[in-house]
């Protein structure tokens, strides 16, 4: 037929037309450190090589060329490799969202726990969380008033968010507790003599762990796990506060990068037949992302938005995965992300 191709570890790159009466020349750019990385990754290749009769299939044909400048890539890099536009996108989500769900149910066997507590903040990392909980309830055959979200409104939260934290569980079906952390933050700061009006790395840090160190004896007063739900793009990052919620029975949402949250969040809404659960999630797919840490502008609006201060979380998650998949170093991480947005 006629028919070539260009692959790189089975990913297809370039093909000719089948069939075709006029001669085809096709090129496309193969990364050799991708394949080196995977090799190396990976050892029955060379496994393969070391048997006697293999060295009669292979054949070497030296050469030698002039090396160019880089440029634009003959190939298409896709600005989200975590979440790749592709036919198979849903389904790869879905397949997250279980693996979350029965981990969660299974680690709630071994630890024989039959309650959840959950810290609710209104954002997107707490919202999967909580819907993860939902299911591993449903997975377990338990009611969903196992699951305890517990709302912590503090300095910085908003009136959006915090409704959206309270409606989230009750509309699951779950407990909820709604607890302000503001005057035990304020009798912490000043027994430790810091100012209130001192916005700093203490006044943020104060919040986070006041609201772990609910979440903890609330576990142990109603013999629970608290679900962790910090993110793999915040650990990488380090954006999240050491003995606060850096802390946890039981994280779900360690292992998926901030990209693949938001993508899983939304097809559950797409997919949900309750009108009012659907708008809630799409409300908070829409919300800023931020700790809410620092007190609200004079609009009441979230003043403290992560993207702002860190970057866009799509080019981190890009970065991230070229560097931990193929351990790229930076000047190839930039060129990568130049091409691909």
């Amino acid at each position: 037929s006629g028919h070539s191709l260009i692959c790189e570890n089975g990913s297809l790159l370039c093909e000719t037309e089948s069939f075709s009466r006029e001669s085809q020349l096709i090129a496309a750019d193969i990364d050799l450190e991708i394949l080196a990385n995977e090799r190396r990754h990976h050892t029955t290749f060379m496994e393969q090589l070391s048997q006697p009769e293999a060295q009669r299939f292979y054949r070497e044909i030296h050469f030698s060329m002039e090396e160019s400048p880089l440029g634009k890539l003959d190939r298409h890099i896709s600005p989200a490799p975590f979440t790749p536009d592709d036919a198979h996108l849903d389904a790869r989500c879905q397949n997250i969202f279980q693996i979350q769900v029965t981990g969660l149910a299974r680690r709630m066997e071994h630890a024989h726990a039959n309650t959840l507590v959950i810290g609710i903040s209104g954002g997107l990392d707490s919202t999967l969380a909580l819907l993860v909980a939902a299911r591993a309830c449903d997975y377990l055959g338990l009611s969903r008033d196992h699951v305890l979200g517990v709302t912590m409104p503090g300095f910085g939260t908003s009136e959006r968010t915090h409704q959206n934290a309270l409606d989230l569980p009750r509309k699951l079906g779950m407990s909820t507790l709604d607890i302000s952390i503001v005057p035990a933050v304020k009798q912490h700061l000043a027994d430790i003599g810091h100012p209130l009006d001192r916005h700093d790395i203490t006044y943020e840090n104060a919040q986070a762990r006041e609201r772990t160190q609910i979440l903890l004896d609330l576990g142990n007063q109603i013999g629970g796990i608290v679900v962790g739900t910090g993110d793999l793009t915040e650990e990488a990052l380090g954006w999240c506060t050491f003995g606060g919620d850096a802390l946890a029975g039981y994280n779900v949402n360690v292992t998926v990068p901030k990209t693949a949250i938001r993508r899983i969040v939304a097809m559950l809404a797409e997919e949900s037949s309750d009108v009012a659960l659907s708008a809630i999630l799409r409300d908070i797919l829409d919300t800023p992302i931020s700790p809410e840490l620092l007190p609200l502008d004079e609009s009441g609006s979230i003043s403290q938005k992560t993207e702002e201060i860190l970057g866009d979380y799509e080019v981190h998650d890009f970065y991230l995965y070229y560097f931990v998949k193929y351990g790229f170093s930076p000047r190839k991480l930039l060129f990568y992300a130049q091409n691909a947005f």
